[in-house]
């Protein structure tokens, strides 16, 4: 929107005061998620060891949801197994970290499915230690309400 915004009136005179307040609206517009062009990022935590592939679909299902509903979605578990070893410690405390630092670039923690597994118990420690908003979904996306 703020391409939009021009910095003369209709009489082609310079106009800085409309200008300023019209580009103030935007940007308050566009940090509240109400501007089209704006969407916030979600951390989407799901299990992922155990059933690798249902896992692996749920979490896709999950990250679509999010994006239908106007996120971006991060899910660092779709991404990482992609060059890392889960099944090797080293690496898969690699991965968490990784995903640790993607988290603190969210505006919430969308946490997924009928049990929470260590890994996604310890991500959501880290979001509530840095005061990221959590919220919790079935496995079939509909919100619990604490």
């Amino acid at each position: 929107m703020m391409d939009d915004i021009s910095r003369y009136n209709a009489e082609g005179y310079n106009d800085p005061t409309t200008y300023e307040a019209f580009k103030n609206i935007d940007r308050r517009e566009r940090a509240a998620g109400r501007s089209p062009n704006y969407r916030p990022m979600v951390y989407i935590c799901s299990p992922y060891r155990g059933n690798i592939e249902k896992n692996t679909e749920n979490a896709r299902s999950y990250c679509r949801m999010a994006a239908d509903r106007g996120y971006i979605p991060i899910a660092p578990h779709l991404l990482f197994p992609q060059f890392l070893d889960d099944n090797r410690q080293e690496e898969r405390e690699l991965g968490m970290f990784m995903g640790f630092v993607l988290l603190t670039k969210c505006r919430e923690l969308w946490a997924f499915g009928d049990y929470v597994s260590d890994g996604m118990e310890q991500e959501i420690d880290k979001a509530k230690a840095r005061n990221i908003p959590v919220r919790r979904f079935k496995t079939s996306g509909e919100e619990v309400k604490a």
